[in-house]
Formats: structure tokens, sequence, C-alpha cells
């Protein structure tokens, strides 16, 4: 029996959210400097994400349930389990922001405060006028773990943040590990990075990228759908928003033998109707592919559920296969209550979000494979 998506990955996810966002309170810090104020005073970002319709971003913890195979509706539901982690690694970098931001960070500074939620030593700089990745910044922000008090250790970063306030634009780093020891040992390695800009230079009025690496994967016993990695963009005009990326699952199978699967996905949403379209490819981890033809179209869910379950079952009734098929289609259907049906629109309002999503091609798998997020040094 396969298991469906679980949401465990993203159970786990929430509780390091409230654990890494409560320890960022500094209530440790002397008085005289950190006083907590307005976070309008500071010179932090105020804001720091696209916000996702709901239509297609999911943080629902339902229980995975046993079935003969993952469906092709399952793949599309469970895609807005992704998004929603995701979305919920974006919120994360801008709660610490804003917490750090009420504590009276409105100048360069410099100082040692050691955590009430580990009891480690951490250390938090500010400078004006850093570089980062062949770019200038006005501020670069460091949080690192210095370690315990008792002993000597090399420092490790906990969070970077590099800004610029007019136009806004940022790029913010973090290790939960690092910012809290108490946060599970299985996030040593994990790293989130979000990118949000509101300069306009991709064409949106605002866009952001966000990506983790070395997220925990799950016993594929329990939850043979973990994913490892993600990067997905999300760009923002009027009432449209518009979504791509890819998530690494490296446990995934389906009908035969073969392990290790991409989620490329497309979609767009609208913020007013909360309604979504979406595209779904499911090519190998390692494929080193770029065009949205080969990513979304080869490797359909129709394409690879079809050629994997003829290869297991190649005298099936071809009747009873397309039934099965039935919700593979493309593109897959959103409102505010999940996925609606693949194939055919529900109505016509779906279609400048149809128009939309054809517009946009996910990253390259091979890409994502190699890909890694590092602090600046």
């Amino acid at each position: 029996m396969i298991k469906t998506i679980s949401q465990k990955s993203a159970r786990i996810f929430s509780v390091a959210i409230t654990l890494l966002v409560s320890s960022l309170l500094f209530v440790s810090c002397e008085k005289d400097d950190m006083d907590l104020k307005d976070p309008s005073d500071s010179i932090l970002p105020d804001r720091f994400r696209v916000e996702i319709p709901g239509a297609i971003s999911s943080r629902a913890h339902t229980k995975s349930q046993q079935v003969d195979t993952l469906s092709g509706d399952g793949v599309y539901m469970h895609l807005r389990n992704f998004i929603g982690l995701a979305e919920s690694g974006a919120e994360l970098n801008e709660n610490v922001i804003l917490m750090i931001a009420v504590n009276n960070l409105n100048r360069p500074m410099e100082l040692t405060f050691i955590s009430d939620e580990d009891g480690r030593a951490k250390h938090l700089s500010v400078v004006e006028n850093a570089s980062f990745e062949g770019k200038d910044w006005q501020y670069r922000l460091t949080v690192t773990d210095v370690g315990n008090p008792a002993k000597t250790s090399a420092p490790t970063h906990a969070l970077q943040v590099f800004w610029n306030l007019a136009p806004l634009e940022a790029i913010s780093i973090l290790n939960p590990w690092n910012i809290n020891r108490n946060t599970e040992e299985i996030y040593q390695e994990t790293n989130f990075r979000v990118e949000y800009s509101e300069t306009g230079a991709l064409g949106y009025e605002a866009h952001m990228m966000v990506s983790f690496t070395g997220f925990p994967v799950p016993n594929p016993l329990h939850d043979p759908y973990g994913l490892s990695k993600m990067k997905m963009f999300v760009g923002r005009n009027g009432d449209m928003v518009s979504i791509f990326g890819n998530s690494e699952h490296p446990n995934a199978r389906f009908f035969n033998h073969e392990t290790g699967f991409n989620w490329a996905f497309s979609a767009a949403a609208s913020r007013t109707q909360n309604i979504a379209v979406a595209e779904v490819g499911l090519p190998p981890m390692d494929l080193n592919a770029s065009d949205r033809e080969t990513l979304l179209e080869t490797y359909s869910i129709y394409n690879v559920f079809r050629n994997q379950i003829l290869y297991v079952w190649p005298n099936i009734n071809p009747d009873v296969l397309e039934a099965y098929l039935h919700h593979t289609q493309a593109p897959g259907y959103f409102n505010a209550g999940g996925f609606v049906q693949a194939g055919t629109a529900p109505s016509q309002a779906y279609e400048p979000l149809k128009e939309a999503m054809e517009r946009l091609t996910p990253y390259n798998p091979a890409t994502i494979l190699n890909y890694q997020i590092t602090f600046a040094q």
C-alpha cells in the first residue's frame, strides 16, 4: 500500500516556526540597548513576502490515508501543501525580521546576548554598505550562534539579511538550528532563503523567491513523498499572482521501481476570487532540461502515470486506464476549497489565469538537485 502525501513535514515545520519566532524576542538583551518600539521606526524592511491566495496554497494538517496508489488529483491537491510549506518559510523570515525590528533596531549596531531559548550566546551586528552576490546593499544584518558561554566554539550563522530601502529589495537567509539549538537536530543543515523585491525588475509590482535546502526527509515508510529541497517564484501584478517552481522528493515512487521525482509546477491565482490554475510535471530529479514542453508536457502527470501503469500492467483495459487517469489531465483547477477538477475549466473566470500560467516555466530539475543555500562569510 502506498500512502498519499502526508502532512508530517508541514506539521514539523509549523512547530519549528513557533519555536524560532519566539526565540528571537531577545528579552535577554539590556533594555538600554534594545527598548521595544514601533517597527516603523526601524531601518529593517516592514514587509518581506508576496501573499499567495489560499486556493493554491494550503497549510492544512490533514492525516495521511492509505490508498492503492497516489492518484492524479492527489498530485494536484498536495501541490498546494508544497506551496504552503514554502509560503510558511517566507512568513517565518518575515516574522523573524519584524521581531528584530521592534527591538529598537534603527541604526548600525553590534551586541552579544544570551538567548533565553537555548542559553547560548548570540551575536548581532548591523552594518552599512555591504556587498553580496555582486550587488551593493545599504544594510546587512548578521546573527551568529557564538556558542555555550562556558566554552569556546566557532560562531555559526543563524540569520543574514541584506536590504535596500528605496525601492525595497532584500535577501534573507536563515538557519533554524543556529537560531535556537533546542530546535530538533534534524534541522541542523536546513537553510531557508527569501528574496523580496518591489523594484519591478522582473516585470512585477512585487515578487519573491523562496527556497530551502537540507530539509529533513522523513522515513519513506511513513511519508514516501517527503521533500528535501524547494525553490519557488511568486510575482504579483494587481489581482493576479503568478507562481512557478520545483520541489524535490528523493523517495517518491508511483507504480514501478523508479524512485526520486521533481514536482515541477506553474500556477496563476486571483487574489479577489481566490481561484487558481496549475500545471504539474513529474520529471526525474536529475533531468537536465529547462523548456516548458519537456518539464510540463513530456513529463506531465498523465504521461508519467500512463507510461508506468502500462509498464507494470501492459494488458490493462484501456477504458479502465483512461478512467483512472481522468484527474491527471492538465491543467488543474482550484477554488477556495482546494482542487476542483482537471482538464476542463469550471467557468470562464479561469481563462485569464490559464493564459498567464502557460507563460511560466519551472526551474531546471538538475539545477535544483545541485542547489545549495549558503551564507556570506
